[in-house]
């Protein structure tokens, strides 16, 4: 029963840690990444989509993203939102293709951007320590009802602690790479 639990747990963490990955992805760090655009929601034919849907996005070079629409008159929608979205980029087309030239950070923006990362670092942490909380609280009420032992409750726990620990560990060294990766000139 405890073995259940503690497995539901690791994937529950493991779930938070490719979320924040994820999340992470999308703040710039002067150097192109699709990632910073790919979830960008685009209003097109009367529908929304990520822009991932409507465009084929490539990394030209260091410091210019491209997106080719698969259909040519979405171009606007397209350069729409990404105006409105909060990269603060602006984009340029020649009619077929989407250029994003990203802007290197200022001093000032890269410390702004690290304090996001760190604060999308510490609600991933969150998020790992209420999975524990949960499984902690699944753990005592098995050991309350009798179905298992107050030995086996404690081994649980102890199981239970390591894996957060595994988590929180692997979340900040997820952290610490963006924020190098944010303030790498």
């Amino acid at each position: 029963m405890t073995t259940e639990s503690l497995a539901d747990a690791e994937s529950r963490m493991k779930k938070s840690t490719e979320a924040l990955s994820k999340d992470l992805s999308s703040i710039r760090t002067g150097r192109a990444n699709p990632g910073l655009v790919e979830d960008i929601l685009v209003e097109y034919g009367g529908a929304t989509y990520p822009m991932n849907q409507l465009a084929q996005i490539n990394v030209a070079d260091a410091r210019l993203l491209t997106i080719q629409p698969w259909d040519p008159g979405s171009i606007p929608d397209i350069e729409k939102a990404i105006q409105t979205s909060d990269i603060g980029i602006m984009p340029g087309n020649d009619g077929k293709l989407i250029r994003l030239p990203i802007p290197a950070l200022t001093e000032e923006r890269r410390k702004d951007l690290v304090r996001a990362v760190k604060k999308r670092v510490e609600e991933g942490k969150i998020a790992t320590r209420n999975v524990r909380r949960d499984v902690q609280d699944q753990i005592r009420k098995l050991q309350k009802d009798g179905e298992i032992s107050e030995d086996e409750a404690r081994r649980a726990q102890g199981d239970l602690q390591k894996t957060t620990d595994r988590a929180v560990g692997n979340i900040e060294e997820i952290g610490s790479r963006k924020e190098e990766d944010v303030m790498s000139v």
